[in-house]
């Protein structure tokens, strides 16, 4: 593990508490929770997934722990940074908000020193793919993370959740020719 990975996850430890002690429900997703659910480790931040009534009490507790708010230009987050780690606090990823039914997908799993509420590989997949589009179409993080966790990914779900997306398909097409999983109409 690189030195940003353990800070990544002295940070997501640090946030887990005081959301727990603040009562303010919440899952891990993205990167981390790729990592969490023994995918390759990721060096980029903490995406936390919390609901837009609990995004700003968030960001006021953990800046009341010592971290800083940052400012994002995206209406559907709130950021704040543990010294270098970034905290992404998503309450409307992808245009869509996170909701009590959201959170209570998520399984608790243990990260590191803290167990705390993860979401699911298939969920995690979709958000990833749903981002993708003509400036941001990036296969190299997604690969790793669909070989990893294919096992553990409904990929019925995946394509039916992303069949909009021609990004999405592209990718889907590609680990399907790749074997990593079966042609859509096996599943």
């Amino acid at each position: 593990m690189s030195g940003v990975q353990d800070e990544l996850l002295r940070t997501l430890t640090k946030v887990a508490k005081v959301l727990r002690e603040q009562q303010i429900p919440f899952a891990l997703s993205g990167g981390c929770a790729v990592y969490a659910r023994g995918g390759p480790a990721t060096e980029h931040d903490v995406d936390i997934l919390v609901r837009e009534e609990d995004a700003k009490p968030a960001v006021s507790a953990l800046v009341a722990a010592g971290m800083r708010a940052a400012d994002a230009p995206e209406d559907w987050l709130l950021k704040v940074y543990d010294g270098d780690s970034l905290v992404d606090l998503l309450f409307r990823p992808n245009e869509v908000p996170v909701t009590d039914d959201t959170l209570g997908r998520a399984e608790e799993l243990a990260v590191g020193s803290v167990t705390l509420p993860v979401m699911p590989a298939t969920e995690v997949m979709i958000s990833k793919l749903l981002v993708l589009d003509g400036h941001r179409c990036d296969f190299s993080e997604l690969l790793p993370f669909a070989r990893a966790l294919r096992e553990q990914i409904d990929w019925r779900r995946v394509r039916e959740a992303t069949a909009h997306s021609p990004y999405a398909e592209a990718f889907l097409v590609l680990i399907e020719r790749l074997g990593i999983t079966g042609a859509p109409d096996d599943r």
